[in-house]
């Protein structure tokens, strides 16, 4: 008698593993993506794309973070990293990565937490 068969879960192990054709990260420029990483479409979904490709590419019209992203996708961060890496080598997708406040030149605006601070007190 052969062992018992588990019932396929769309949801599950399999489904990831079918998404990324079984790798398990990015590669290349996409390994350098985090949660606060924004990506803005480049071009239309093509017909015939793989279903969360043109998910992704729908959704980031406009700048979407990948925190966002992924919760709207219902699809962890190392999946949806290797999905992104797809797009990115393809051209279809680019992605900007958040400029630390003192990066750019500037502090934080203290005035501007003078006021919530004082906000805060009043509460």
């Amino acid at each position: 008698m052969s062992a018992p068969r588990r019932p396929s879960d769309p949801s599950g192990l399999e489904r990831y593993y079918v998404l990324t054709g079984g790798r398990s990260g990015p590669g290349g420029s996409a390994s350098s993506l985090d949660v606060a990483t924004l990506v803005v479409a480049r071009a239309a979904p093509l017909p015939g794309m793989q279903h969360e490709h043109e998910e992704i590419l729908r959704r980031c019209r406009d700048p979407l973070s990948v925190a966002e992203l992924g919760a709207h996708l219902g699809l962890p961060f190392n999946i949806l990293a290797v999905l992104l890496s797809d797009l990115l080598v393809a051209g279809r997708v680019e992605a900007r990565n958040p400029i630390p406040a003192h990066e750019a030149g500037r502090g934080p605006d203290l005035a501007l937490l003078e006021e919530v601070l004082s906000g805060l007190e009043r509460l």
